[in-house]
């Protein structure tokens, strides 16, 4: 038996009533099942999604947004795609919104100016988004002459604390004196720090945080040594800190400048933690396979793309807002690359 599918026009796709006639249902039945509502039969949803497909329909998200006054479209800007900290951040952004039915979509910028996160949101706002997270490292969010636009929800992730939108973000300063204490309580008389770059917010909290500990410790703050997050900068600053005489301790400001400081040591014929005790930043999943196993500090990533997803939709579908900064905590993860001084004890 041939079957004979509804007639419509050239000019346009299948509509819901072609749906309709096809599955043997009334429009609205149509409707709840594109629009993911719950109260319809699973056998008539099973044959209308089975018309749906064979038509070749697609639900008019722009039409279902009129009717819902929502798109169910999340915008993300971020800055850099590279480092592990936003690709896990990125994933659990797009699994929390895709469990509560919405889909993400993603403008990477090339530049942290103002200019570059302008023409971001202007595309998101031309993509029709319900809301935006940025995932902007640098302190270009914290410029006052960075517009957003006027009633269009955003959070922000990895930022300082502004009153006109909300930010989330690990506590960046925890864990760099947590890392920075391990060593000192290790009997290291002071603690080397690899920073990461300076336009970057997080760099600069952990540098503070590590600053501020060994002054309070009364211990000499050395130089930091400035890396740009890639394992090429750690190795870097692995062979200049080699180099130097009395380093014992170094809180490198991520795993990945860990990893290259440890290969640089190695070839340089220093042990770790015999002679120099390393701890990184973030706990990627390979640090305890890292030689020794990192001692690292964890960031719950999960935790920040949940809740960013979380507070933006709270403002989207409720009109609730959470002001100021909600903040992460962080854990000290100690593994082998750490030990005391040889000359303690």
């Amino acid at each position: 038996m041939t079957e004979v599918l509804p007639a419509r026009s050239a000019s346009r796709g299948p509509s819901m009533g072609d749906v309709a006639a096809h599955a043997g249902v009334s429009t609205q039945t149509v409707s709840r099942v594109a629009n993911g509502l719950q109260n319809v039969e699973q056998g008539t949803r099973e044959r209308v999604l089975a018309s749906m497909r064979t038509l070749g329909y697609r639900p008019n998200k722009a039409a279902r947004a009129l009717r819902l006054g929502r798109f169910r479209n999340i915008g993300v800007i971020m800055f850099t795609l590279s480092s592990f900290g936003n690709m896990r951040t990125l994933d659990a952004i797009a699994v929390a919104a895709a469990r509560a039915g919405y889909s993400i979509t993603l403008v990477p910028v090339e530049h942290t100016t103002q200019s570059d996160v302008s023409v971001a949101l202007a595309r998101l706002i031309e993509q029709a988004v319900d809301g935006v997270v940025i995932v902007i490292e640098a302190h270009i969010v914290d410029k006052a002459d960075v517009e957003l636009p006027p009633g269009l929800p955003v959070v922000v992730i990895d930022s300082a604390e502004r009153d006109d939108y909300p930010v989330i973000d690990t506590d960046q300063m925890q864990g760099a004196r947590l890392a920075t204490q391990h060593l000192l309580d290790l009997g290291h008389d002071t603690v080397w720090h690899v920073a990461g770059p300076e336009t970057s917010y997080s760099a600069s909290r952990r540098e503070q945080a590590w600053r501020d500990t060994l002054v309070q410790a009364g211990r000499q703050v050395p130089d930091a040594v400035r890396g740009d997050w890639s394992t090429a900068s750690g190795y870097a600053a692995g062979l200049d800190l080699s180099r130097v005489a009395g380093v014992t301790a170094v809180f490198a400001g991520n795993d990945q400048m860990a990893l290259g400081a440890l290969r640089a040591f190695h070839e340089r014929g220093i042990d770790v933690p015999g002679d120099i005790s390393v701890v990184g930043f973030d706990d990627m999943a390979e640090a305890d396979s890292f030689w020794p196993p990192l001692t690292t500090i964890h960031q719950d990533f999960d935790v920040v793309g949940r809740r960013s997803i979380e507070i933006l939709l709270a403002e989207i579908e409720r009109g609730e807002t959470t002001p100021g900064m909600v903040v992460a905590p962080t854990r000290l993860v100690v593994r082998s690359s750490t030990a005391a001084p040889r000359h303690v004890g």
